[in-house]
């Protein structure tokens, strides 16, 4: 499962300067000045409370008081792991908490119409060989994925203990008893010795903040509380039969978009499109998995598969190593890899930088001639083409996306002229001051990634000792140790894009601290340790040490257009998700090993 370099357009035939200038141009007319502040949390008369679960009923329940070892914030992905983790390493007094009915986090909430994993399912599904399944397909489906998160969470033992459809309003440190008090919406009252973070970054939907939307008389909702009673079909079976009179937008044409807008365009009566900023969307072959090379593989296949991954999408590609997941994400490194080989020597830094941004150019004017080989329509056709470096945006793939664009009942609307969705009134959308009338208003635009974290998280009251609020201690980005853990929050592990290494895969990435703060709790545990925290000058030391070898992204989010990669065009977002530990994922892996491995704990205190 190999693959060779592809076809891309020669250098000689691109005006590397005119293309420079296109995407700063492109780029510029789709800044805002609000920021994040153009999208708004999902609340009010006038759209569904997105507290509430479509999907499965709550089940009443008898509120819990009780004294705890751990409580694990989250039953997505990252929470799963945590558990996991915790397992073994002793650790089976705990408890996860999650707003939603069941397990999957991100793949719980996304039950959209054609909802799949957009990147190798063989790396992101963690635990695959210590679990024995294998995904049915590269870019498997949402449900097969969430199925297996519940098997992951009953096979390590810890399903039945969740606490699902729950929401925590209070998380207090209280230094008398030296645990976390928790309070929920459902009554609960929780003392936990530990608390670990597993929010994710895909947890609270948003939606621009459109004047006038208060008005709209028809039916609106998130792709992430997808309404099939309205639509017909089920997930799973994308037979959305309610749709055939009705008049239909989608906001928005990122990661969601791409996957939703084929079975919409087959569906309703008329689908509009509504766009600000195009996505790259390469083809996307997706057999079957070979049950022969399944069978092939040998013990340690997935580790080695994963950091092949990363090193593809974000590295490089090791001297003669083999691309094993030959996508859209490893191409321009595939590509590289080969051109710099064929030169016969070694290129400078300088050298090898301007090869790499010549390959970016020519990848994304391979993408862009994808468009019109598959859409009928000129005009349309060039409003599709992304102009922006790769990386500006997340890479998606669609073999049925461009295609839907064909049909008479799909209209593309573009947006970038007023950097987004003008008006809506009672009956439909405004766009170019023209009035569109739909029936309902689908919106697909996203999750408060990088925007600050009372934005993100859910919990109105969140303090730490003496009262310090999470959201006041990190107002200007994080402070850690190891980026899991915060001088002032005792005895608490964060997971998620903090300050630490940075691995492609978001599954690799969290499992790593989630093993990391696991090992940490249950150490804490064995050595009688009530309460475990890193020290004020360990921390500085170390965020010093972060920031003195954190690679400058900053010169990349000035350049790509707004999205959630830069929180809506900053060029220095301090929740930015890839500016990792500067020498790289081995290196800080390997760093954190050995910490563990001396045992001294260094640099974090321990209360007996």
């Amino acid at each position: 499962m190999t693959c060779q370099p592809t076809t891309t357009p020669p250098a000689d035939g691109i005006d590397f300067g005119a293309l420079r200038e296109k995407y700063r141009v492109e780029r510029e007319r789709r800044l805002r000045s609000e920021g994040q502040a153009q999208y708004v949390r999902p609340t009010g008369a006038f759209v569904p409370d997105y507290s509430v679960d479509p999907y499965k009923p709550v089940e009443p329940r008898a509120p819990i008081d009780e004294d705890i070892e751990t409580i694990v914030l989250g039953a997505g992905w990252g929470g799963i792991m945590a558990g996991h983790h915790l397992t073994k390493q002793g650790v089976t007094d705990f408890r996860n908490i999650d707003t939603a009915g069941d397990f999957g986090g991100v793949w719980y909430w996304n039950q959209y119409p054609g909802v799949q994993c957009d990147n190798d399912a063989y790396c992101y599904l963690p635990f695959l060989e210590e679990m024995g399944f294998m995904p049915s397909r590269k870019f498997t489906d949402g449900h097969e994925i969430q199925a297996y998160a519940r098997q992951v969470a009953e096979r390590s033992g810890f399903a039945e203990r969740a606490l699902f459809h729950t929401q925590v309003t209070c998380l207090t440190w209280d230094d008398t008893i030296q645990r976390w008090r928790i309070t929920t919406n459902r009554g609960d009252t929780i003392r936990a010795r530990f608390v670990i973070v597993a929010s994710g970054v895909l947890n609270m939907p948003k939606l621009p903040n459109v004047p006038g939307i208060e008005q709209f008389k028809g039916k609106i909702f998130h792709t992430s509380r997808w309404d099939y009673g309205y639509t017909g079909g089920r997930y799973g079976n994308p037979q959305l039969d309610r749709l055939g009179d009705k008049r239909v937008a989608i906001v928005g044409t990122g990661a969601t978009a791409i996957q939703t807008v084929p079975p919409l365009a087959r569906h309703a009566k008329h689908l509009y499109v509504i766009q600000r900023t195009p996505s790259t969307v390469d083809k996307r072959p997706n057999p079957p998995t070979d049950v022969q090379w399944a069978s092939s593989l040998q013990p340690g296949w997935q580790k080695e598969r994963i950091a092949n991954f990363h090193r593809g999408a974000q590295e490089v590609f090791r001297p003669g190593e083999a691309d094993l997941i030959c996508d859209i994400w490893t191409e321009i490194n595939r590509n590289l890899q080969a051109e710099v080989a064929a030169l016969g020597r070694e290129l400078t830094m300088d050298e090898f930088l301007a090869k790499r941004e010549e390959m970016d150019f020519r990848v994304m004017e391979r993408l862009r001639a994808r468009c019109d080989e598959l859409v009928d329509d000129p005009e349309t056709a060039e409003a599709l083409k992304p102009y922006y470096y790769h990386m500006c945006k997340r890479p998606l793939s669609s073999d049925e996306y461009y295609p839907a664009f064909n049909r008479p009942n799909v209209t593309l609307v573009d947006v970038s002229e007023t950097q987004g969705l003008e008006a809506m009134t009672a009956d439909g959308f405004m766009a170019g001051g023209v009035e569109h009338a739909v029936d309902c208003m689908i919106f697909a635009s996203g999750f408060e990634v990088t925007s600050d974290l009372e934005r993100r998280w859910s919990i109105p009251v969140f303090e730490g000792r003496d009262g310090l609020s999470i959201y006041d201690h990190w107002r200007n980005g994080p402070s850690t140790l190891h980026g899991t853990m915060t001088h002032g929050f005792p005895n608490m592990g964060f997971i998620g894009y903090i300050q630490g290494g940075i691995n492609s895969s978001v599954t690799e990435h969290f499992g790593s601290q989630c093993a990391h703060i696991a090992w940490i709790v249950g150490e804490a545990t064995r050595r009688g340790a009530r309460v475990v925290e890193p020290t004020s000058e360990a921390q500085e030391a170390y965020v010093r040490a972060y920031t003195e070898i954190r690679i400058d992204v900053s010169a990349m989010q000035a350049r790509c257009p707004p999205g959630y990669f830069n929180n809506e065009g900053e060029t220095m977002p301090k929740w930015a998700l890839f500016p990792g530990w500067g020498h790289g994922w081995d290196h800080f892996e390997a760093m954190l090993a050995q910490w563990r491995e001396t045992g001294a704990m260094e640099g974090m205190a321990l209360t007996a």
